[in-house]
């Protein structure tokens, strides 16, 4: 089914929102071409939803930021009330499952059938080099809520990076995800939204001949541990570009300590900080004594760090 951005909200004003309803007549005319290729698009308000059916078009799906109102998302499912479309309805940007289910239950209420969740991932503080964060675990719990209900995985919303979609794509394959929604252009450097997410046509046909379908078979670890383990992987992820960070940090330290002609090992500041370090991770409920021995071991690979800095600067030089 061919994914159409007739229109694309977007968070500020001012960038390429879609070219509406003229884009629906290109459809139509598409239809009459291609009978056998499907369109489906977005739809934020009820004269979207009856231009869309006018048009013939033959799926919708209700946008996160639409998700995130049930006075939109009773909108639109009031003027969907009587179709036949399916409706697919993407997570709101916010980590609320709530939310999300409450949206598909508005699609029940009027009676439509056909329905699908869109996992697209969800905005928060810190989303792990991605978009938006996966947070596998939402949509698993999702799933294991409403089991019947198909669920689909956008891995280009997620990433927002074309270079991490094959692996998000596989990991939602591997979790029994029933499909994928991926953004496509023919030439993604001119795409007026979203470049850095799209795939090229021939980037999407080398994506798709990658991509394993496993059987149950192969894929004996439950979903939901499944999910837990690729978010332990997403935070590792994390925790190593912190210290990678970190070290370039104790280096540019360093140079500054050479400056002001100041010692490498700080001892009244090393002793506070590990402190500080100690009560933060109690009040985290970690162990103390797991975290202390941690920051020994951070703080021991920083000294090194800037005694070599000052070494290369001034080998005639041995700091201690």
């Amino acid at each position: 089914m061919i994914r159409c951005g007739v229109w694309k909200p977007r968070t500020q004003p001012g960038g390429f929102e879609g070219i509406g309803d003229t884009g629906l007549r290109w459809i139509e005319e598409l239809k009459k071409t291609h009978p056998t290729i499907e369109f489906c698009c977005e739809v934020a308000n009820a004269h979207h939803v009856e231009s869309a059916l006018k048009a013939g078009i033959d799926a919708v799906w209700i946008g996160a930021r639409t998700t995130a109102s049930p006075f939109a998302v009773q909108e639109v499912t009031e003027a969907l009330r009587g179709s036949v479309v399916p409706v697919m309805v993407k997570n709101a940007p916010m980590p609320d499952l709530h939310i999300w289910i409450g949206a598909i239950e508005r699609c029940l209420q009027v009676g439509l059938t056909m329905i699908c969740a869109i996992h697209r991932g969800f905005d928060i503080y810190n989303n792990l080099g991605y978009r938006n964060n996966p947070l596998w675990e939402l949509p698993m719990e999702l799933h294991r809520q409403m089991p019947k209900l198909t669920l689909l995985c956008d891995p280009s919303h997620i990433c927002g990076k074309r270079e991490l979609i094959s692996k998000v794509s596989q990991t939602a394959l591997d979790l029994h995800y029933d499909g994928l929604m991926i953004e496509v252009h023919p030439c993604p450097a001119e795409a007026l939204t979203d470049s850095r997410q799209q795939l090229s046509p021939d980037e999407f046909d080398l994506l798709l001949k990658n991509l394993r379908v496993r059987t149950d078979e192969q894929t004996a670890i439950p979903d939901d541990l499944q999910a837990l383990r690729c978010h332990i992987d997403d935070i590792d992820s994390q925790l190593l570009s912190l210290l990678a960070d970190r070290k370039k940090t104790s280096r540019q330290i360093a140079v500054i300590k050479q400056r002001d002609n100041l010692t490498v090992f700080q001892p009244k500041r090393w002793t506070q900080m590990l402190h500080d370090r100690i009560a933060q991770a109690s009040e985290l409920g970690l162990n103390p004594d797991f975290v202390k021995d941690i920051y020994e071991k951070i703080h021991a690979e920083s000294v090194r760090q800037q005694e070599s800095v000052l070494n290369d600067n001034n080998p005639a030089i041995t700091n201690t």
